[in-house]
């Protein structure tokens, strides 16, 4: 049965675009489409849809209201279709938080010229989404880690590799860490001007520093430090001082930047000095880099099944044998520093 989508976004042309390229999948029926929130409650309600595909800013009602109520009295999977501009960054990550299951960019030129290269990730995020069961996440468990203070830092490196679903989920495991965990090295797959507003929203939620990681940034204690989109990083080292390389180069794994060129730095660097963990995620980016890890001796840790919005770079990294704990993601916090 084909998965059935309600495209809404206020530009006409934007709405043409999206069917034509949601239509072109023979798995994917668009049975409607709607220039605003209000007509789309109606259709909702008229259509049942699987998936609803949204625009970020749109009249009358903006996005994030039309998602907060959505998941309130009728949950569904919904797609965010972003713009690359800062503001459309920090409008979309709020969306993520409001409960939306990812985000596709709309590209910097016209639409229309940009609509090959939107094809294949938003038909492989509706198709992710279709599976996924809202009302399932929003009732589920949400409790955070309990967590207690180190007694003191320590000098020990923790990779974190993610993807779909790990804006919510990075949130949550650094939220759970002290203010003086292990100095933090982080790849979630998003573009280039997300990754600022990104890292700001998280410092401003959690005892850590976190920033957008900058060339030639130290990893110390109580600073996590995400890697800029649409660039490679990797952990470098010079006597007693880690620190982090920005560069850019190939798609490894589909991916720049990629957990993989991430976590396999840090085995090469790091070995058994270093804890790694991987969220969330389609594909599997990151598996054999974990794998390096706990080769090189580093403690790994993968997030479960049950806890995952999409259970893809956790599945690849457990089944290569990479993963030495595989937690929900309410214990992954605690675990990481059980590993310590």
């Amino acid at each position: 049965m084909a998965i059935r989508v309600l495209i809404v976004d206020d530009s006409a042309t934007a709405r043409a675009v999206l069917t034509e390229i949601l239509g072109s999948d023979p798995m994917i029926e668009v049975v409607g489409t709607a220039s605003d929130a209000y007509i789309a409650r109606d259709k909702i309600v008229e259509l049942h849809p699987d998936v609803i595909c949204l625009d970020v800013e749109m009249p009358r009602m903006d996005g994030i209201t039309f998602l907060k109520r959505l998941m309130h009295y009728m949950p569904l999977p919904v797609i965010m279709v972003s713009s690359l501009t800062q503001s459309g960054a920090k409008t979309t990550l709020a969306a993520l938080e409001a409960g939306a299951i990812d985000f596709v960019p709309k590209p910097h030129s016209h639409i229309y010229d940009g609509k090959e290269e939107m094809r294949e990730e938003l038909i492989a995020k509706i198709k992710i989404a279709s599976k996924v069961n809202v009302r399932q996440r929003i009732l589920g468990d949400v409790a955070h880690a309990n967590t207690t203070a180190l007694s003191e830092t320590t000098h020990k490196i923790l990779a974190i590799g993610a993807s779909t679903g790990g804006t919510e989920a990075l949130k949550d495991v650094l939220m759970g860490l002290p203010r003086n965990a292990p100095g933090t090295v982080i790849v979630q797959h998003m573009p280039a001007n997300f990754t600022g507003p990104f890292a700001e929203r998280l410092n401003s939620l959690c005892s850590m520093e976190v920033r957008e990681a900058r060339n030639g940034d130290s990893i110390v204690p109580g600073v996590a430090l995400i890697a800029p989109g649409d660039y490679h990083m990797v952990v470098r080292r010079s006597g007693a001082r880690y620190y982090v390389e920005i560069g850019s180069g190939d798609k490894i794994s589909g991916h720049r930047p990629s957990a993989d060129v991430l976590l396999n730095s840090v085995a090469k660097i790091a070995g058994s000095n270093a804890i790694g963990v991987l969220l969330t995620g389609m594909g599997g980016d990151g598996a054999r880099g974990l794998l390096a890890m706990r080769k090189a001796g580093a403690r790994t840790i993968g997030q479960d099944e049950a806890s995952c919005v999409v259970y893809g770079m956790p599945k690849v990294a457990y089944e290569l044998g990479a993963v030495e704990k595989q937690l929900s993601l309410h214990k992954i916090a605690n675990g990481i520093l059980e590993s310590l």
